[in-house]
């Protein structure tokens, strides 16, 4: 939707007055995945895929805002007891709380917001919203918050408003997000870097299963709980070992009678991924796309079998990819459905994404859907 569109829909609510434009996209990630518990390395990077937010203060100490795409409004003060019912009005409150608890001041606004963010496919569209409203009232109100605190914020309101204890990968890819760049990013020490990624000659493209298996969030504590116990274990020989990004496949191996096979299987998997993601950067360095498709194929392979994350439907598309010729392909994000993240030679990508639709349709009874992804810039003002 263009900022004309979306100006005049604010307009059409709160009168003519000329309000902000402020953008901040959703993110892939192209590898390192279930490793930032583990204290080990994301890889993301920012999409052209986000949310867009009209905003204008209103001279009073209450939020009202209208949801584009849902068609629905809110009104909301500001105080801890005020918090709205709609789900989506949460993120906006959350962020505004979050900010007051930090001594920032927040005024009343009016907002429209809207987004192309897929919804359920990963890409994380709540990140995008909570980071628009984030960088949008440091700037307007002056308040001069790091960029790494806007991220923090946006990662409190999910666990203190919304309930959900994420990371702090999505929310620092749509903050910190590079037009042409990936970012690494260590989630022990919080140090990160940029690395090009601009693979003339190739496409990124995600396709979405559409499903999504019941056992997540349960199945996701399990296996934090199998890393910590894997780490726990290694570390009462090696000391120094504070999480399993710490540890080497040897120091695994030394306390294999110790641990369950399936705690074993779980570390080895996080072991190896952390040093994907350090292969992964060489490659990129040097243009290498070969490389870097190898290791997403590597990583897949270890999220199904050794993490067992991934699920029929998943494998069944990362098959496809493989048996084209896609340079590389793996399950991206939690697991038991969402989508496949592709790294598509040109040539073949018609026919990837041809088959790919017919062949999962005819055992699935419906296509997947595509989505093309180009890496961008991060939270702006439009």
């Amino acid at each position: 939707m263009t900022t004309e569109k979306i100006t005049e829909i604010f307009q059409k609510f709160y009168g003519n007055e000329l309000p902000e434009i402020y953008a901040s996209p959703g993110r892939i990630n192209l590898i390192g995945e279930h490793t930032d518990y583990n204290g080990s390395f994301v890889f993301p990077g920012a999409i052209d895929k986000g949310m867009t937010a009209a905003i204008r203060f209103n001279g009073t100490d209450k939020v009202r805002a209208y949801a584009i795409d849902l068609d629905e409004s809110s009104e909301f003060g500001l105080n801890e007891e005020d918090l709205p019912k709609e789900g989506w009005a949460k993120y906006i409150f959350g962020v505004c709380r979050e900010i007051i608890k930090r001594g920032g001041t927040v005024k009343g606004f009016d907002t429209v917001f809207t987004g192309d963010v897929p919804l359920g496919a990963g890409m994380s569209s709540s990140a995008a919203l909570e980071s628009t409203f984030a960088f949008a009232l440091n700037d307007l109100l002056n308040l001069g918050i790091d960029k790494f605190e806007l991220a923090r914020i946006g990662q409190s309101t999910e666990h203190n408003y919304v309930g959900v204890k994420c990371g702090i990968m999505d929310q620092f890819a749509s903050i910190f997000g590079k037009k042409g760049h990936l970012i690494r990013l260590d989630t022990k020490s919080m140090e990160y870097a940029y690395f090009p990624f601009d693979p003339k000659g190739y496409r990124l493209v995600l396709l979405d299963t559409v499903v999504k298996h019941e056992l997540a969030s349960s199945a996701y504590n399990k296996r934090r709980e199998s890393c910590e116990h894997a780490a726990r274990t290694i570390a009462k020989r090696h000391p120094e070992v504070e999480f399993l990004r710490d540890a080497t496949l040897g120091m695994l191996d030394e306390v294999k009678g110790e641990i369950s096979e399936e705690d074993y299987m779980r570390a080895k998997y996080v072991i190896e991924e952390t040093q994907r993601v350090r292969d992964v950067s060489d490659a990129l360095e040097r243009g290498d796309y070969e490389t870097v498709g190898a290791k997403m194929y590597e990583t897949h392979h270890g999220m199904s079998k050794l993490y067992e994350v991934s699920c029929e439907e998943l494998d069944f598309l990362n098959d496809v990819a493989r048996a084209h010729g896609v340079t590389g392909s793996r399950v991206m994000g939690g697991g038991f459905g969402g989508c496949t993240i592709n790294l598509v030679k040109d040539e073949l990508y018609d026919s990837f994404i041809r088959d790919a639709k017919t062949q999962f349709s005819a055992k699935y009874g419906h296509e997947p859907k595509v989505y093309d992804v180009v890496i961008s810039d991060g939270a702006r003002r439009l």
